[in-house]
């Protein structure tokens, strides 16, 4: 982000917690939760002006929350190496209601051998829900790694099998 772009910080009730979303008026740079156990603290200080873009965001996200919104319509920029760029991108693919391991996260962008790198860039992403990381599980089916903290991915996935009417029973039998 330059320099001299504003960067605006809003606090946005969720039924997980609250989430901090940080935007220009033009892109949301990130979305995290407050109270995460991995999340560094202290949180920015809430701003005066409030863009639309984070409106925008704020409704979308609760249509989400509704079962009403399965993709988001959002633009966003996430700042990261070529590397992370392609892991996220990748996290964008993985439909509503889907789950993939982070092997198969590794294999579809071309690199099998990268697994921990993944992961390490997964953790890394600062776009909670609307690059949707929490799709993401151990080979085994075990629900692993979320800077969210666990009980909000599978609160997440929960929702999503629940709205897309899939059933991933699997994804709850190691907790």
């Amino acid at each position: 982000m330059s320099t001299n772009t504003s960067l605006f910080t809003s606090y946005w009730s969720s039924p997980l917690g609250e989430l901090e979303i940080s935007a220009t008026e033009e892109y949301i740079y990130s979305i995290l939760f407050v109270d995460s156990l991995k999340r560094p603290s202290p949180q920015k200080p809430a701003t005066e002006h409030i863009p639309l873009i984070i409106r925008e965001l704020e409704s979308q996200l609760s249509e989400y929350f509704k079962g009403n919104l399965r993709k988001f319509s959002i633009p966003f920029k996430h700042e990261g190496t070529t590397f992370q760029q392609l892991v996220w991108k990748e996290l964008e693919g993985i439909p509503f209601g889907k789950t993939v391991s982070y092997l198969e996260l590794s294999r579809r962008i071309g690199n099998e051998k990268a697994i921990r790198a993944v992961g390490t860039t997964n953790g890394l992403n600062q776009m909670t829900i609307i690059v949707p990381c929490h799709r993401v599980i151990g080979s085994n089916g075990s629900l692993v790694g979320y800077g969210g903290d666990l009980w909000r991915k599978k609160w997440l996935l929960a929702h999503e099998a629940r709205v897309s009417g899939t059933f991933q029973m699997e994804l709850f039998s190691n907790d």
